[in-house]
Protein backbone atom coordinates (compact mmCIF):
# COMPACT_ATOMS: atom_id res chain seq x y z
CA UNK A 1 0.00 0.00 0.00
CA UNK A 2 1.05 3.59 -0.91
CA UNK A 3 -1.19 6.60 0.13
CA UNK A 4 1.63 8.74 0.00
CA UNK A 5 1.96 12.49 -1.23
CA UNK A 6 1.57 11.56 -4.76
CA UNK A 7 -1.74 9.92 -4.46
CA UNK A 8 -2.67 12.51 -1.95
CA UNK A 9 -1.97 15.04 -4.80
CA UNK A 10 -4.06 13.45 -7.43
CA UNK A 11 -7.11 12.58 -5.07
CA UNK A 12 -7.08 16.19 -4.48
CA UNK A 13 -6.72 17.32 -7.82
CA UNK A 14 -9.66 14.84 -9.07
CA UNK A 15 -11.77 16.20 -6.01
CA UNK A 16 -11.39 19.55 -7.53
CA UNK A 17 -15.04 19.05 -9.40
CA UNK A 18 -16.76 19.41 -5.85
CA UNK A 19 -15.84 22.66 -5.22
CA UNK A 20 -18.88 25.14 -5.05
CA UNK A 21 -20.56 21.93 -4.54
CA UNK A 22 -23.00 21.89 -1.25
CA UNK A 23 -22.31 19.18 1.01
CA UNK A 24 -26.28 18.00 1.67
CA UNK A 25 -25.93 15.31 4.53
CA UNK A 26 -22.92 13.88 6.80
CA UNK A 27 -22.98 10.52 8.26
CA UNK A 28 -20.09 8.73 10.06
CA UNK A 29 -21.07 4.97 9.48
CA UNK A 30 -17.62 3.52 11.67
CA UNK A 31 -15.77 5.04 14.66
CA UNK A 32 -13.02 6.46 12.36
CA UNK A 33 -15.11 7.20 8.30
CA UNK A 34 -16.99 10.44 7.66
CA UNK A 35 -19.10 10.12 4.36
CA UNK A 36 -20.44 13.49 2.89
CA UNK A 37 -22.95 13.83 0.04
CA UNK A 38 -22.36 16.24 -1.66
CA UNK A 39 -24.28 18.00 -4.47
CA UNK A 40 -21.77 19.11 -7.17
CA UNK A 41 -21.50 19.81 -10.75
CA UNK A 42 -21.83 16.16 -11.61
CA UNK A 43 -24.52 15.28 -9.82
CA UNK A 44 -25.04 13.92 -5.76
CA UNK A 45 -21.76 12.51 -4.98
CA UNK A 46 -20.60 10.11 -1.81
CA UNK A 47 -17.01 11.78 -0.60
CA UNK A 48 -15.09 9.30 1.83
CA UNK A 49 -12.92 10.98 4.41
CA UNK A 50 -11.21 7.79 6.92
CA UNK A 51 -9.08 8.66 9.37
CA UNK A 52 -8.61 5.01 10.05
CA UNK A 53 -5.35 3.84 12.29
CA UNK A 54 -5.06 0.79 8.89
CA UNK A 55 -6.58 2.49 6.12
CA UNK A 56 -6.80 6.19 6.14
CA UNK A 57 -7.61 7.79 2.98
CA UNK A 58 -10.17 10.21 0.91
CA UNK A 59 -12.12 9.33 -2.34
CA UNK A 60 -15.37 9.47 -3.56
CA UNK A 61 -16.98 6.52 -3.32
CA UNK A 62 -20.34 4.31 -4.69
CA UNK A 63 -20.82 2.12 -1.64
CA UNK A 64 -23.86 1.93 0.31
CA UNK A 65 -22.96 2.61 4.11
CA UNK A 66 -24.51 1.35 7.08
CA UNK A 67 -25.06 4.31 9.59
CA UNK A 68 -25.68 3.45 13.41
CA UNK A 69 -29.56 4.46 14.41
CA UNK A 70 -27.58 6.51 16.83
CA UNK A 71 -25.03 9.17 14.87
CA UNK A 72 -22.05 10.04 16.80
CA UNK A 73 -21.23 12.95 18.88
CA UNK A 74 -19.06 14.06 15.74
CA UNK A 75 -20.96 13.60 13.87
CA UNK A 76 -23.87 15.46 15.05
CA UNK A 77 -21.39 18.58 15.20
CA UNK A 78 -20.33 18.26 11.20
CA UNK A 79 -23.94 18.35 10.66
CA UNK A 80 -24.78 21.44 12.58
CA UNK A 81 -21.25 23.21 10.84
CA UNK A 82 -21.12 21.55 6.90
CA UNK A 83 -24.43 20.13 6.11
CA UNK A 84 -25.71 23.23 3.48
CA UNK A 85 -22.46 24.46 3.34
CA UNK A 86 -20.54 25.10 0.38
CA UNK A 87 -16.97 23.69 -0.46
CA UNK A 88 -14.66 26.81 -1.18
CA UNK A 89 -11.25 25.19 -1.87
CA UNK A 90 -9.93 21.03 -1.23
CA UNK A 91 -6.13 21.81 -1.33
CA UNK A 92 -3.28 19.34 -0.11
CA UNK A 93 -0.38 21.07 2.27
CA UNK A 94 2.84 20.76 -0.01
CA UNK A 95 3.78 16.92 -0.87
CA UNK A 96 2.27 15.51 2.43
CA UNK A 97 -0.28 13.48 2.91
CA UNK A 98 -2.51 16.24 5.20
CA UNK A 99 -5.85 17.69 2.92
CA UNK A 100 -7.26 21.05 4.01
CA UNK A 101 -11.40 21.16 2.90
CA UNK A 102 -12.30 24.94 3.66
CA UNK A 103 -16.36 24.89 3.30
CA UNK A 104 -18.48 27.99 3.87
CA UNK A 105 -22.55 28.63 5.39
CA UNK A 106 -24.33 30.47 6.87
CA UNK A 107 -24.93 31.57 10.80
CA UNK A 108 -28.41 32.01 12.61
CA UNK A 109 -27.83 35.67 11.64
CA UNK A 110 -27.41 35.17 7.89
CA UNK A 111 -23.44 35.87 8.12
CA UNK A 112 -21.12 34.08 6.53
CA UNK A 113 -19.52 31.28 8.53
CA UNK A 114 -16.27 29.73 7.63
CA UNK A 115 -15.06 26.51 8.87
CA UNK A 116 -11.80 24.25 7.58
CA UNK A 117 -12.00 20.48 8.04
CA UNK A 118 -8.16 18.94 8.24
CA UNK A 119 -7.71 15.08 7.23
CA UNK A 120 -4.18 13.62 8.32
CA UNK A 121 -3.26 10.44 6.51
CA UNK A 122 -0.67 9.31 9.28
CA UNK A 123 -0.83 5.55 9.74
CA UNK A 124 -2.04 5.30 13.70
CA UNK A 125 -1.98 8.86 13.89
CA UNK A 126 -4.52 9.67 11.25
CA UNK A 127 -7.55 12.49 12.31
CA UNK A 128 -9.94 14.03 10.91
CA UNK A 129 -10.31 17.69 12.54
CA UNK A 130 -13.19 20.19 12.34
CA UNK A 131 -11.37 23.88 13.09
CA UNK A 132 -12.46 27.62 12.54
CA UNK A 133 -9.57 29.16 10.31
CA UNK A 134 -9.76 32.51 11.27
CA UNK A 135 -9.19 31.73 15.44
CA UNK A 136 -6.82 28.10 14.25
CA UNK A 137 -9.15 26.60 16.96
CA UNK A 138 -10.22 23.21 17.13
CA UNK A 139 -13.91 22.59 17.19
CA UNK A 140 -13.50 18.72 17.32
CA UNK A 141 -11.92 15.75 16.50
CA UNK A 142 -12.04 12.22 15.67
CA UNK A 143 -9.86 10.96 17.63
CA UNK A 144 -8.57 13.10 21.00
CA UNK A 145 -5.19 13.70 21.81
CA UNK A 146 -4.52 14.76 25.31
CA UNK A 147 -1.44 16.40 26.71
CA UNK A 148 -0.45 12.63 28.42
CA UNK A 149 -0.41 11.45 24.64
CA UNK A 150 1.15 14.43 23.25
CA UNK A 151 2.58 17.69 24.49
CA UNK A 152 3.20 19.14 20.99
CA UNK A 153 0.07 18.66 18.99
CA UNK A 154 -3.01 18.42 21.49
CA UNK A 155 -6.27 17.97 19.71
CA UNK A 156 -9.36 18.85 22.10
CA UNK A 157 -12.07 21.39 21.53
CA UNK A 158 -11.21 24.51 21.99
CA UNK A 159 -7.54 24.01 22.16
CA UNK A 160 -5.29 26.17 18.94
CA UNK A 161 -4.34 23.60 15.74
CA UNK A 162 -0.84 22.57 15.64
CA UNK A 163 -0.27 21.13 12.30
CA UNK A 164 2.51 17.85 12.06
CA UNK A 165 5.75 18.95 12.38
CA UNK A 166 7.50 19.32 8.89
CA UNK A 167 9.81 16.39 7.87
CA UNK A 168 12.57 19.23 6.35
CA UNK A 169 12.21 17.47 2.78
CA UNK A 170 12.34 18.72 -0.74
CA UNK A 171 9.57 18.91 -2.85
CA UNK A 172 9.90 16.55 -5.68
CA UNK A 173 8.25 18.68 -7.96
CA UNK A 174 10.35 21.84 -8.07
CA UNK A 175 13.80 19.76 -7.82
CA UNK A 176 15.99 20.04 -10.05
CA UNK A 177 19.21 18.04 -11.69
CA UNK A 178 21.75 19.86 -9.42
CA UNK A 179 19.50 19.14 -5.91
CA UNK A 180 18.96 15.49 -7.09
CA UNK A 181 22.98 15.05 -7.35
CA UNK A 182 23.66 16.67 -4.12
CA UNK A 183 21.18 14.64 -2.11
CA UNK A 184 21.45 11.04 -3.63
CA UNK A 185 25.04 9.18 -2.75
CA UNK A 186 25.91 6.39 -4.50
CA UNK A 187 28.07 5.22 -1.84
CA UNK A 188 25.75 5.83 0.93
CA UNK A 189 23.37 2.61 1.08
CA UNK A 190 20.45 2.15 -0.37
CA UNK A 191 19.31 4.44 -3.13
CA UNK A 192 15.97 4.06 -2.60
CA UNK A 193 16.10 4.74 1.04
CA UNK A 194 18.09 7.95 -0.19
CA UNK A 195 15.28 9.36 -2.13
CA UNK A 196 12.23 8.56 0.74
CA UNK A 197 14.40 10.00 3.04
CA UNK A 198 15.52 13.18 0.52
CA UNK A 199 11.96 13.88 -1.41
CA UNK A 200 9.07 14.64 0.65
CA UNK A 201 6.12 12.54 -0.78
CA UNK A 202 7.72 9.79 -2.05
CA UNK A 203 6.93 6.18 -0.87
CA UNK A 204 9.26 2.87 -0.78
CA UNK A 205 7.18 1.52 -3.53
CA UNK A 206 7.46 4.99 -5.84
CA UNK A 207 11.24 4.86 -4.79
CA UNK A 208 11.58 1.48 -5.73
CA UNK A 209 10.01 2.54 -9.05
CA UNK A 210 12.96 5.10 -9.48
CA UNK A 211 15.41 2.86 -9.07
CA UNK A 212 13.90 -0.01 -11.43
CA UNK A 213 13.30 2.61 -14.26
CA UNK A 214 16.84 3.50 -13.91
CA UNK A 215 18.45 0.56 -14.47
CA UNK A 216 22.08 0.65 -14.36
CA UNK A 217 22.11 3.24 -11.06
CA UNK A 218 24.44 6.02 -12.51
CA UNK A 219 23.54 9.27 -10.58
CA UNK A 220 22.33 10.47 -14.42
CA UNK A 221 19.80 7.40 -14.74
CA UNK A 222 18.28 8.19 -11.43
CA UNK A 223 17.91 11.59 -12.38
CA UNK A 224 16.40 10.31 -15.74
CA UNK A 225 14.13 8.09 -14.05
CA UNK A 226 12.95 10.43 -11.42
CA UNK A 227 12.26 13.22 -13.52
CA UNK A 228 10.40 10.62 -15.91
CA UNK A 229 8.19 9.82 -12.91
CA UNK A 230 7.91 13.60 -11.95
CA UNK A 231 6.98 15.07 -15.28
CA UNK A 232 3.59 13.92 -15.74
CA UNK A 233 2.67 14.29 -11.57
CA UNK A 234 3.48 17.87 -12.14
CA UNK A 235 0.81 18.05 -14.99
CA UNK A 236 -1.37 16.39 -12.64
CA UNK A 237 -1.21 13.52 -15.49
CA UNK A 238 -1.95 10.33 -13.74
CA UNK A 239 -2.39 6.06 -14.62
CA UNK A 240 -4.43 5.03 -11.35
CA UNK A 241 -3.25 1.28 -11.17
CA UNK A 242 -3.74 -1.93 -9.04
CA UNK A 243 -0.85 -3.95 -9.11
CA UNK A 244 -1.89 -7.59 -8.13
CA UNK A 245 -0.12 -10.72 -6.90
CA UNK A 246 1.99 -12.00 -4.27
CA UNK A 247 2.54 -8.78 -3.67
CA UNK A 248 -0.69 -6.34 -4.04
CA UNK A 249 -0.02 -2.93 -4.49
CA UNK A 250 -1.60 0.75 -5.83
CA UNK A 251 -0.07 3.55 -7.35
CA UNK A 252 -1.43 6.60 -9.42
CA UNK A 253 1.81 5.99 -11.54
CA UNK A 254 2.35 2.67 -13.75
CA UNK A 255 3.76 0.37 -12.02
CA UNK A 256 6.57 -1.64 -14.35
CA UNK A 257 9.17 -3.00 -11.44
CA UNK A 258 6.78 -6.26 -10.57
CA UNK A 259 7.70 -9.10 -13.26
CA UNK A 260 5.07 -11.33 -12.43
CA UNK A 261 1.05 -10.93 -11.41
CA UNK A 262 -1.10 -8.78 -13.12
CA UNK A 263 -1.67 -5.16 -13.61
CA UNK A 264 -5.04 -3.31 -14.11
CA UNK A 265 -5.27 0.20 -14.94
CA UNK A 266 -8.53 2.17 -13.54
CA UNK A 267 -10.31 5.58 -15.19
CA UNK A 268 -10.23 7.05 -11.95
CA UNK A 269 -7.93 7.51 -8.87
CA UNK A 270 -11.39 7.21 -6.29
CA UNK A 271 -12.31 4.07 -8.41
CA UNK A 272 -8.48 2.72 -8.10
CA UNK A 273 -8.93 3.47 -4.52
CA UNK A 274 -12.15 2.01 -3.59
CA UNK A 275 -11.31 -1.23 -5.55
CA UNK A 276 -8.03 -1.42 -3.42
CA UNK A 277 -9.59 -0.88 -0.31
CA UNK A 278 -12.92 -2.59 -1.01
CA UNK A 279 -13.40 -5.13 1.79
CA UNK A 280 -9.88 -4.65 3.52
CA UNK A 281 -11.40 -2.02 5.61
CA UNK A 282 -14.54 -3.61 6.37
CA UNK A 283 -12.11 -6.56 7.46
CA UNK A 284 -10.35 -4.62 9.35
CA UNK A 285 -13.13 -3.08 11.28
CA UNK A 286 -14.51 -6.39 11.66
CA UNK A 287 -10.82 -7.64 13.53
CA UNK A 288 -10.90 -4.61 15.73
CA UNK A 289 -14.27 -5.40 16.74
CA UNK A 290 -14.28 -8.94 17.05
CA UNK A 291 -11.23 -8.69 18.52
CA UNK A 292 -12.72 -6.03 21.44
CA UNK A 293 -16.06 -8.71 21.54
CA UNK A 294 -13.89 -11.80 22.01
CA UNK A 295 -11.82 -10.14 25.16
CA UNK A 296 -14.98 -8.66 26.84
CA UNK A 297 -16.76 -12.05 26.35
CA UNK A 298 -13.97 -14.08 27.43
CA UNK A 299 -13.29 -12.29 30.38
CA UNK A 300 -17.14 -12.65 31.55
CA UNK A 301 -16.70 -16.28 30.72
CA UNK A 302 -13.13 -16.33 32.64
CA UNK A 303 -14.88 -14.21 35.56
CA UNK A 304 -17.59 -17.04 36.29
CA UNK A 305 -15.52 -19.70 36.18
CA UNK A 306 -13.11 -18.38 38.82
CA UNK A 307 -16.71 -17.27 40.85
CA UNK A 308 -17.08 -21.27 40.57
CA UNK A 309 -13.82 -22.00 42.16
CA UNK A 310 -14.40 -19.64 44.84
CA UNK A 311 -18.27 -21.19 45.34
CA UNK A 312 -16.46 -24.81 45.45
CA UNK A 313 -14.44 -23.44 48.30
CA UNK A 314 -17.59 -21.70 50.12
CA UNK A 315 -19.07 -25.57 49.52
CA UNK A 316 -16.23 -27.31 51.26
CA UNK A 317 -16.80 -24.91 53.96
CA UNK A 318 -20.04 -25.38 54.47
CA UNK A 319 -19.53 -29.05 54.51
CA UNK A 320 -17.82 -28.41 57.58
CA UNK A 321 -21.10 -26.90 59.18
CA UNK A 322 -21.49 -30.11 61.27
CA UNK A 323 -18.41 -29.68 63.07
CA UNK A 324 -19.06 -26.50 64.14
CA UNK A 325 -22.10 -27.43 65.73
CA UNK A 326 -20.61 -30.15 67.72
CA UNK A 327 -17.77 -27.98 68.65
CA UNK A 328 -20.00 -25.24 70.07
CA UNK A 329 -22.29 -28.56 71.88
CA UNK A 330 -18.95 -29.85 73.22
CA UNK A 331 -17.99 -26.14 74.20
CA UNK A 332 -21.55 -25.72 75.95
CA UNK A 333 -21.26 -29.21 77.95
CA UNK A 334 -17.54 -28.63 79.10
CA UNK A 335 -17.97 -24.70 79.94
CA UNK A 336 -17.75 -25.48 83.93
CA UNK A 337 -13.71 -26.60 83.01
CA UNK A 338 -13.37 -23.49 80.68
CA UNK A 339 -12.77 -20.28 81.38
CA UNK A 340 -11.66 -16.87 79.36
CA UNK A 341 -8.18 -16.23 77.77
CA UNK A 342 -8.12 -20.04 76.50
CA UNK A 343 -6.82 -20.35 73.14
CA UNK A 344 -8.14 -24.27 72.81
CA UNK A 345 -10.52 -26.59 74.59
CA UNK A 346 -9.37 -30.00 75.28
CA UNK A 347 -12.26 -32.48 75.56
CA UNK A 348 -13.96 -35.91 75.23
CA UNK A 349 -15.39 -36.07 71.94
CA UNK A 350 -18.38 -38.23 72.66
CA UNK A 351 -19.87 -38.20 69.48
CA UNK A 352 -17.42 -40.77 68.49
CA UNK A 353 -17.37 -44.47 69.88
CA UNK A 354 -14.15 -44.39 71.66
CA UNK A 355 -14.93 -40.66 72.69
CA UNK A 356 -11.23 -39.28 72.11
CA UNK A 357 -9.63 -36.28 73.29
CA UNK A 358 -10.62 -33.20 70.21
CA UNK A 359 -8.63 -29.76 70.66
CA UNK A 360 -11.58 -27.33 69.93
CA UNK A 361 -9.70 -23.90 68.91
CA UNK A 362 -10.93 -20.75 71.19
CA UNK A 363 -10.86 -16.99 71.15
CA UNK A 364 -9.04 -15.91 74.19
CA UNK A 365 -10.74 -12.69 73.95
CA UNK A 366 -14.65 -14.37 74.30
CA UNK A 367 -16.05 -16.54 77.74
CA UNK A 368 -16.34 -19.99 77.01
CA UNK A 369 -20.29 -18.99 76.44
CA UNK A 370 -19.80 -16.48 73.61
CA UNK A 371 -16.87 -19.45 72.25
CA UNK A 372 -19.68 -21.56 71.84
CA UNK A 373 -22.21 -19.03 70.34
CA UNK A 374 -19.64 -18.34 67.61
CA UNK A 375 -19.31 -21.99 66.71
CA UNK A 376 -23.23 -22.18 66.61
CA UNK A 377 -23.11 -19.45 64.11
CA UNK A 378 -20.51 -20.83 61.60
CA UNK A 379 -22.96 -23.79 61.93
CA UNK A 380 -26.31 -21.56 61.04
CA UNK A 381 -23.89 -20.07 58.50
CA UNK A 382 -22.55 -22.65 56.98
CA UNK A 383 -25.75 -24.26 57.02
CA UNK A 384 -27.82 -21.71 54.74
CA UNK A 385 -25.18 -21.02 52.30
CA UNK A 386 -25.09 -24.37 51.24
CA UNK A 387 -28.54 -24.00 49.02
CA UNK A 388 -27.39 -20.09 48.17
CA UNK A 389 -24.23 -21.59 46.68
CA UNK A 390 -25.16 -24.64 44.96
CA UNK A 391 -27.60 -21.82 42.75
CA UNK A 392 -24.76 -19.35 42.59
CA UNK A 393 -22.95 -22.21 40.80
CA UNK A 394 -25.80 -23.25 38.89
CA UNK A 395 -26.04 -19.56 37.32
CA UNK A 396 -22.46 -19.27 37.06
CA UNK A 397 -22.25 -22.72 34.75
CA UNK A 398 -25.09 -21.20 32.70
CA UNK A 399 -23.42 -17.97 32.10
CA UNK A 400 -20.39 -19.95 30.98
CA UNK A 401 -22.63 -21.98 28.61
CA UNK A 402 -24.30 -18.97 27.07
CA UNK A 403 -20.64 -16.82 26.91
CA UNK A 404 -19.23 -20.35 25.50
CA UNK A 405 -22.09 -19.68 22.86
CA UNK A 406 -21.35 -16.38 22.08
CA UNK A 407 -17.87 -17.19 21.68
CA UNK A 408 -18.81 -19.94 18.81
CA UNK A 409 -21.16 -17.25 17.04
CA UNK A 410 -18.47 -14.62 16.90
CA UNK A 411 -15.91 -17.20 14.82
CA UNK A 412 -16.58 -15.81 11.39
CA UNK A 413 -19.54 -13.36 12.25
CA UNK A 414 -19.31 -10.47 9.58
CA UNK A 415 -19.77 -6.78 10.43
CA UNK A 416 -24.01 -7.25 10.47
CA UNK A 417 -23.37 -10.30 13.30
CA UNK A 418 -21.02 -8.31 15.43
CA UNK A 419 -23.24 -5.51 15.42
CA UNK A 420 -26.35 -7.93 16.47
CA UNK A 421 -24.36 -9.54 19.12
CA UNK A 422 -23.72 -6.63 20.78
CA UNK A 423 -26.87 -4.98 21.15
CA UNK A 424 -27.71 -8.85 22.98
CA UNK A 425 -25.50 -8.08 25.20
CA UNK A 426 -26.64 -4.49 26.05
CA UNK A 427 -30.15 -5.82 26.14
CA UNK A 428 -29.12 -8.30 28.57
CA UNK A 429 -27.21 -5.68 30.22
CA UNK A 430 -23.46 -7.07 30.04
CA UNK A 431 -22.80 -4.16 27.90
CA UNK A 432 -23.33 -0.04 28.39
CA UNK A 433 -24.98 1.49 24.91
CA UNK A 434 -22.22 3.79 24.02
CA UNK A 435 -24.68 6.43 23.65
CA UNK A 436 -28.06 7.55 25.62
CA UNK A 437 -31.17 6.48 23.92
CA UNK A 438 -33.73 8.80 22.71
CA UNK A 439 -37.26 8.31 24.48
CA UNK A 440 -38.75 7.22 21.15
CA UNK A 441 -36.59 3.61 20.56
CA UNK A 442 -36.60 2.60 17.16
CA UNK A 443 -38.02 -0.06 16.05
CA UNK A 444 -35.65 -3.07 15.24
CA UNK A 445 -35.22 -4.52 12.01
CA UNK A 446 -35.67 -8.08 11.40
CA UNK A 447 -32.60 -10.05 11.31
CA UNK A 448 -31.32 -11.31 8.08
CA UNK A 449 -31.04 -15.43 7.74
CA UNK A 450 -29.04 -17.02 5.53
CA UNK A 451 -30.34 -19.70 3.52
CA UNK A 452 -29.22 -22.63 1.63
CA UNK A 453 -30.57 -25.18 -0.79
CA UNK A 454 -30.24 -28.79 -0.66
CA UNK A 455 -29.31 -31.05 -3.69
CA UNK A 456 -33.14 -31.72 -3.66
CA UNK A 457 -33.98 -28.23 -3.90
CA UNK A 458 -35.75 -28.12 -0.21
CA UNK A 459 -34.97 -24.59 1.61
CA UNK A 460 -32.68 -24.58 4.85
CA UNK A 461 -32.09 -21.61 7.48
CA UNK A 462 -29.09 -21.02 9.28
CA UNK A 463 -29.04 -18.58 11.97
CA UNK A 464 -25.41 -17.11 13.14
CA UNK A 465 -26.55 -15.26 16.15
CA UNK A 466 -29.18 -15.60 19.11
CA UNK A 467 -31.17 -12.80 17.38
CA UNK A 468 -31.49 -14.48 14.26
CA UNK A 469 -31.75 -18.11 16.16
CA UNK A 470 -34.67 -16.55 18.20
CA UNK A 471 -36.19 -15.02 14.37
CA UNK A 472 -35.84 -18.06 13.00
CA UNK A 473 -37.11 -20.60 15.19
CA UNK A 474 -39.93 -18.53 16.55
CA UNK A 475 -40.94 -16.33 13.17
CA UNK A 476 -39.62 -18.11 10.26
CA UNK A 477 -39.75 -21.62 10.97
CA UNK A 478 -43.38 -23.32 10.41
CA UNK A 479 -44.42 -25.84 13.24
CA UNK A 480 -44.07 -29.27 10.43
CA UNK A 481 -40.66 -27.67 9.69
CA UNK A 482 -37.53 -29.89 11.40
CA UNK A 483 -35.46 -28.11 13.92
CA UNK A 484 -31.62 -28.96 13.95
CA UNK A 485 -29.26 -28.11 16.44
CA UNK A 486 -25.61 -29.85 17.48
CA UNK A 487 -26.28 -32.16 21.32
CA UNK A 488 -24.98 -30.17 24.05
CA UNK A 489 -22.72 -28.37 22.33
CA UNK A 490 -23.30 -24.43 21.26
CA UNK A 491 -24.12 -23.60 17.44
CA UNK A 492 -26.75 -22.88 15.13
CA UNK A 493 -30.29 -22.81 14.97
CA UNK A 494 -30.77 -24.62 11.76
CA UNK A 495 -34.53 -25.39 10.02
CA UNK A 496 -35.52 -27.48 6.66
CA UNK A 497 -38.58 -25.01 5.55
CA UNK A 498 -40.26 -27.97 4.21
CA UNK A 499 -42.48 -30.82 5.56
CA UNK A 500 -41.16 -33.00 3.41
CA UNK A 501 -37.92 -33.89 2.63
CA UNK A 502 -35.49 -37.11 1.87
CA UNK A 503 -32.42 -38.58 3.84
CA UNK A 504 -30.61 -36.31 1.62
CA UNK A 505 -31.59 -32.80 2.95
CA UNK A 506 -31.66 -34.29 6.33
CA UNK A 507 -27.57 -34.90 6.45
CA UNK A 508 -26.85 -31.81 4.54
CA UNK A 509 -28.67 -29.79 7.48
CA UNK A 510 -27.02 -31.61 9.94
CA UNK A 511 -23.84 -30.81 8.14
CA UNK A 512 -24.95 -26.96 8.37
CA UNK A 513 -25.89 -27.78 12.49
CA UNK A 514 -22.25 -29.13 12.90
CA UNK A 515 -20.11 -26.48 10.42
CA UNK A 516 -21.70 -23.84 11.96
CA UNK A 517 -21.11 -24.95 15.87
CA UNK A 518 -18.23 -25.63 18.33
CA UNK A 519 -17.93 -28.64 16.80
CA UNK A 520 -16.88 -27.86 13.26
CA UNK A 521 -13.36 -29.29 13.77
CA UNK A 522 -14.15 -32.48 15.24
CA UNK A 523 -15.64 -35.96 13.85
CA UNK A 524 -18.89 -37.83 14.56
CA UNK A 525 -20.73 -34.46 15.81
CA UNK A 526 -23.71 -35.49 17.22
CA UNK A 527 -26.88 -33.71 15.96
CA UNK A 528 -30.32 -33.14 17.35
CA UNK A 529 -33.46 -33.35 15.32
CA UNK A 530 -37.02 -32.75 15.99
CA UNK A 531 -40.45 -31.41 14.75
CA UNK A 532 -40.05 -27.15 15.10
CA UNK A 533 -43.52 -27.59 17.57
CA UNK A 534 -41.27 -29.78 19.83
CA UNK A 535 -39.19 -26.49 20.38
CA UNK A 536 -40.00 -24.13 23.04
CA UNK A 537 -37.89 -21.31 24.89
CA UNK A 538 -38.67 -21.59 28.83
CA UNK A 539 -39.91 -17.93 29.95
CA UNK A 540 -36.85 -15.72 30.98
CA UNK A 541 -34.42 -17.74 29.43
CA UNK A 542 -31.57 -16.41 27.56
CA UNK A 543 -31.14 -15.48 23.82
CA UNK A 544 -31.07 -18.24 21.52
CA UNK A 545 -31.63 -20.66 24.81
CA UNK A 546 -34.41 -23.38 24.29
CA UNK A 547 -35.32 -26.82 24.84
CA UNK A 548 -36.72 -29.38 23.19
CA UNK A 549 -38.14 -33.00 23.03
CA UNK A 550 -38.92 -36.18 20.99
CA UNK A 551 -35.78 -35.62 19.13
CA UNK A 552 -33.33 -37.93 17.08
CA UNK A 553 -29.92 -37.94 17.18
CA UNK A 554 -27.73 -38.39 13.93
CA UNK A 555 -23.71 -37.99 13.45
CA UNK A 556 -21.80 -36.42 11.26
CA UNK A 557 -18.19 -35.18 10.39
CA UNK A 558 -18.27 -31.22 9.30
CA UNK A 559 -16.91 -30.71 5.44
CA UNK A 560 -16.33 -27.39 4.10
CA UNK A 561 -16.95 -28.57 1.03
CA UNK A 562 -20.48 -29.90 1.22
CA UNK A 563 -21.00 -26.25 3.19
CA UNK A 564 -19.85 -24.61 -0.19
CA UNK A 565 -22.15 -26.51 -2.98
CA UNK A 566 -25.50 -26.40 -0.52
CA UNK A 567 -24.52 -21.80 -0.77
CA UNK A 568 -23.73 -22.05 -4.10
CA UNK A 569 -27.22 -23.50 -5.03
Amino acid sequence: MAFDGIVTRAAVHELASLVTGRITKVYQPTDTEIVMQIRARNGNTRLLLSASHSFPRLHITKKEYQNPLEPPMFCMLLRKYCEGAIIESITQAGMERIIHIDIKSRDELGDDRRKRLVLEIMGRHSNLILLDPETGLIHDGLHHVTPAISQHRVVLPGRPYVAPPPQDKINPLTADYNDFIRLIDLNQGKISRQIVASFAGISPLVADEIVYRAGLSTREALWKAFNTIMGPVKNNKYVPNIQFGDKTAFSVIQLTQFTSGTNEVFGTVSECLEAFYHGKAQRDAVKQKLHDLIRFVSNERNKNAKKIEKLKLTLEEAEDAKRFQQFGELITANIYQLERGQTEANVLNYYKEDAPIVSIPLDPALTPSENAQAYFKKYTKAKNSVAIVGDQIEHARKEIAYFDTILQQIEGAGLQDIEEIREELIEQGYIRARHAKNNRKAKPKAPVIAQYTSSEGIPIYVGKNNRQNDYLTSKVAGSEDTWLHTKDIPGSHVVIKSASYGEATLHEAAQLAAYFSKGRESSQVPVDYTLVRHVKKPKGAKPGFVIYEQQKTLFVTPDESVIRNLADK
